[in-house]
Parts: C-alpha cells; structure tokens; sequence
C-alpha cells in the first residue's frame, strides 16, 4: 500500500525539523551520563592495549578502573552513558599519549590529589584529540592540556574535589604552551579556576563557569578569543594578564563580587579587543592596570553594557592608551574612578552614562555638551577603602550634595567624553563599529 503524505503532514515535519535545528545549545553535557550499578570494577588497561588504530571501544555499563594511558593513535573509548571511569585516587585517571583520540559518553572520576603531579581526569599531550560529553569529577584538575594542539574539549561537566576548599581545587582545564585547540559549551563549576599559560591561537566559546575564583585566566597568552561564554558568580571573570591581541566578545560576567571582584582584569596586556560584553551585578565592571603595556598598542573597549557595579572602570594607574567608545554605562555607584591622577588620558568617545546632565537639541542623539565626571566624596575612600562602607548612607549624601554645591575642596577631574550618547534603548541600538 502506497503510504501518502498530506501537505498538512509535510509542513507539520518541516516545522517540528526546523524547530529542533533551532534549539540552542546548552552547556554542560549534550546527553544524560548515568552511573552503573556494577561497581566491581574492571581493568581498562588491558582492553586499551589491545586496541588497533581505527579501533572504537565501547564499554559496558559498568565501572571501569585506571589509570589508563594510551599510546595507540585513533582509537575511540565510548561510555554510551552509562559506563564510569575510576582513577582510584591514585594519579590521572586518563592518560592521551598518542593522536586522534576520541574520549566520549563516559563518567571519569577520582583522580588522585597532588598539584605538583597535576592529577586529572584527563591529561592530553598529542594532537587532535578530543574530550566530549564527559563528565569529570571528584577529579583535582579535569583537563589538562601539556605541549598539545589542535585538540577538542567540548560538551564536558567539569568540578574538582568536594573535600577540598576553593584554594586548594584545581583547575577546570589547564593549558600548557598549547595551541589552536578548541574549548566549547563546557560547564565548569566549582573548580579553582580555568587557566591558560604562554597558549595561543586557542577559541573558548559558549562555556559556562559558576562559583569559581578565576572563570578564565590568562598568562603570557596571545592570539587567543573568548566568545558567547557564561560567566556567574566567580570571584573574577576573565583576567589578562601579560597576553595580547585577545579578541573577547559577547560574554556576559555577572555577579563577581568581594574584596577582589570583577568581571574583566587587564594587567600589563596590549592590542585587545573588548567588545558586545555585559559585565553586570560586580564589584568592578572592568579593572585596569598598566594597560595597554605599551602604549602604542591601543586596547579597544567598545560596545559594552557596564551596570549595576559597584566601579564601572577603575583604572589602577595614571593610564593611557586605551579607545573607550560607544559603551553603556548605568545604575553603578561610581561609573568611572581613577586611583591616579586622572583616567582622561584615555579616549573617550560617545559612550552613554545615565548620570550625564545635558540635552540633545537637534535629536542626533549626541548630548549638546560634554559629559564631565569630577570625583567629589568618592576621593574619600581613596585614601581609606572602609568609608565605602557608608555610600549612600544620610550623612554621605549630604556631604557629596554640599561639594557639588559649593566645594569647600577642588574636586578630581576623572574624565571627559566630548560627544556622550544621549539616549539608549537596546532594542533600536545595533553594534555597528563605524
């Protein structure tokens, strides 16, 4: 019997297809991981070794025990979510000695818990490996990247030890003079911090870090982009430092409070560019120092929502160099502060600031006079950071509003932006660099 396919029923395929094409993807793992009920444990070792290049390995729903090394290029371990592999607590769990490895569908716990050993759930140091839709924990570090390229780590849950303080983690993933490998919608949470050292040409891009001290970490790292990633509630968001030529766009960083929080550090770095973040609910938007390091080297921060911080910009030092243009900033207690003479040296161009008391006559959405931001009572905890405590308190409010009116002390000149936005409404705004 011919089976027919009404018009009704094609579009009705149609739609449900384009509808699970356009369903984004999350962070974290793509597919359920489950744990097996048979813990007697069975030897791995033995299994991998007498796999032949090409070869795929496909376990069983049970647990499996290392640590493993493999040093046989091409093969494939397959969990099919339901297998678990134990370290242990020994050493690294996994050990990728060899190329064009495939790690995938796998539960990998307990390593053991030494940093000068750098205990992992994974330790990579071939090429073109990949680490996919895993689960790591009860692992120090998860992914350890040592001298390796052109590797895949994506679609991975990562935490560190549950015993262990937040001092005393380890990292998400730790990248060691590593290049072009590819970092994608992972979930790591948990961890010490995620770490990138004298590694270039690398892409982080639609990851997720909750609850760790530095969510990405840069050392004398260049070349390296930051794109559509997550960021809550961590004590830093993304920290550059001694690394150029970074190009970061479309994060959002919220939540980075304390002593020490920010969403975006910037310590002695050139050449980067800052671009289509939100970086929101922070102690500090964005913190700078000694950046750009040479001062030719102009970094570029542009089209940024910076609001609801407790600083939208500090600026360490007696700063220049850096382009500050077309940027959003609102609801922050103090937009901008320098702790040097002033942040003027810097360009300011046509960002918007809620607090800007002006008009826009012709409506070309260009305030008619600079916008001026002088330091009145925010110089008081310059000199000591515990009268903060007391912002907006009566007593601060009353003293701020008697220096605006008729200061009794020359207030610090912090900037001028000399064609401020007037207005801003994200729905009309598009990011057009021009």
């Amino acid at each position: 019997m011919k089976k027919i396919i009404t018009p009704l029923v094609t579009t009705l395929i149609l739609l449900t297809t384009s509808l699970l094409f356009a369903q984004k993807e999350m962070p974290g793992t793509l597919y359920p991981l489950e744990e097996p009920s048979d813990t007697t444990g069975t030897p791995l070792q033995p299994i991998v070794d007498k796999a032949k290049p090409g070869d795929i390995i496909t376990l069983e729903p049970k647990l499996y025990t290392g640590p493993v090394y493999i040093i046989t290029n091409g093969i494939t371990i397959d969990g099919l979510g339901k297998a678990t592999i134990s370290g242990g607590q020994l050493e690294s769990v996994i050990h990728i000695e060899s190329d064009s490895v495939t790690i995938k569908n796998v539960t990998i716990a307990n390593s053991g818990g030494r940093h000068d050993l750098v205990d992992c759930g994974v330790n990579i140091k071939g090429d073109y490996n990949r680490v996919e839709n895993c689960r790591i924990k009860e692992c120090l570090f998860g992914v350890d990247v040592y001298q390796a390229d052109h590797n895949f780590i994506i679609h991975n849950e990562i935490s560190s030890l549950s015993r262990r303080s937040k001092a005393l983690k380890g990292d998400a993933i730790r990248f060691w003079y590593s290049k072009r490998n590819t970092v994608q919608y992972n979930y790591w949470h948990h961890v010490r911090d995620m770490v990138v050292w004298y590694s270039s040409e690398n892409l982080f891009q639609n990851n997720k870090g909750v609850g760790n001290r530095y969510s990405i970490h840069f050392m004398y790292s260049h070349n390296n982009r930051i794109q559509d990633n997550e960021f809550y509630n961590n004590s830093v968001g993304v920290f550059l430092m001694y690394s150029e030529r970074t190009i970061m766009t479309g994060n959002t960083i919220e939540g980075s409070t304390g002593e020490s929080g920010m969403c975006l550090g910037m310590k002695e770095t050139s050449s980067n560019q800052i671009l289509n973040n939100r970086f929101i609910y922070s102690s500090e938007g964005i913190h700078i120092d000694v950046s750009p390091f040479v001062p030719t080297k102009m970094n570029t921060i542009m089209h940024n929502e910076i609001a609801f911080c407790g600083v939208g910009i500090i600026f360490h030092t007696n700063q220049e160099g850096n382009l500050i243009k077309q940027n959003f900033f609102h609801n922050n207690l103090t937009q901008v502060e320098a702790e040097g003479k002033t942040a003027n040296l810097n360009t300011w161009d046509n960002n918007y600031f809620d607090d800007y008391q002006g008009f826009d006559m012709d409506g070309d959405n260009v305030g008619d006079t600079p916008y001026s931001l002088f330091s009145y009572v925010e110089h008081l905890w310059t000199f000591n950071r515990d009268v903060k405590f007391f912002y907006g308190s009566p007593l601060l409010v009353i003293l701020d509003f008697l220096e605006r009116l008729a200061p009794f002390s020359e207030p610090k000149f912090v900037l001028r932006d000399p064609k401020p936005m007037y207005r801003w409404n994200e729905r009309e705004w598009n990011f057009n660099e021009d």
